[in-house]
């Protein structure tokens, strides 16, 4: 059973450097889901001023022509952090977004979002899939057999693609786990959990997240 509750898949280009190395985005997506679905999309290029190298262009097809007439990346994180206000993030190897995303928000002056905590899907799948052969997102995509999203390298395409991938970790959590999760949705908290299992304790971690939950919901009945 995959959660209703909403949850941003997002995704950045960026010119090949990290933030703390003079790297800027040059593109941003967020993907919704919920329920199982797709619900909404935001995508747009980022101008930053940030001069992007040959390889890079080459790689995302973004090029410092396009990006000279993008809106400016500020703009850009405002409008992505109303987009995705009050809801948990999901991104392929999250670690690399998450420098992007808290260091282009603090560029643009937005408030951090405490509703915003990361779930990989990088994380998800080596404990879930260890028998595919790697877990870079366009080998995922051909194991899963998900749908075909447009080029790869492009923020769009991407997001779309990790959220195929993040439904499907939700269906097989669902399917593999009924047992343990007992009619529990499949949320964000969970695959969080999930994420800093060992492969071997995943069926514990959602008993122990399930009392957890079950426990807490009886505590505000209480207090109700």
């Amino acid at each position: 059973m995959s959660s209703k509750q909403t949850i941003a898949v997002i995704d950045f280009e960026t010119s090949g450097l990290g933030p703390t190395a003079g790297g800027r985005a040059t593109e941003i997506a967020a993907v919704l889901v919920r329920d199982g679905q797709i619900v909404d999309s935001f995508q747009s290029l980022m101008k930053t001023g940030v001069w992007v190298p040959p390889f890079i262009q080459a790689l995302t097809g973004i090029s410092n022509e396009m990006l000279a007439t993008a809106p400016p990346a500020s703009q850009v994180m405002r409008e992505l952090a109303s987009f995705t206000r009050g809801l948990p993030l999901v991104a392929h190897n999250a670690s690399f977004d998450r420098g992007f995303w808290q260091a282009e928000l603090s560029l643009a002056a937005c408030e951090p979002d405490p509703a915003h905590e990361f779930a990989c899907t990088v994380l998800l799948s080596r404990r879930l899939y260890p028998e595919a052969p790697n877990c870079k997102l366009g080998s995922l995509a051909q194991f899963h057999a998900l749908p075909d999203m447009g080029r790869a390298h492009r923020a769009l395409a991407d997001a779309s693609t990790t959220a195929h991938l993040l439904l499907r970790i939700q269906d097989d959590v669902s399917r593999r786990f009924e047992n343990e999760l007992q009619g529990m949705a499949v949320s964000h908290g969970l695959l969080n959990r999930l994420q800093r299992s060992s492969k071997t304790a995943l069926k514990r971690c959602i008993q122990d997240f399930r009392l957890a939950q079950e426990r807490q919901e009886e505590g505000q009945e209480a207090v109700a």
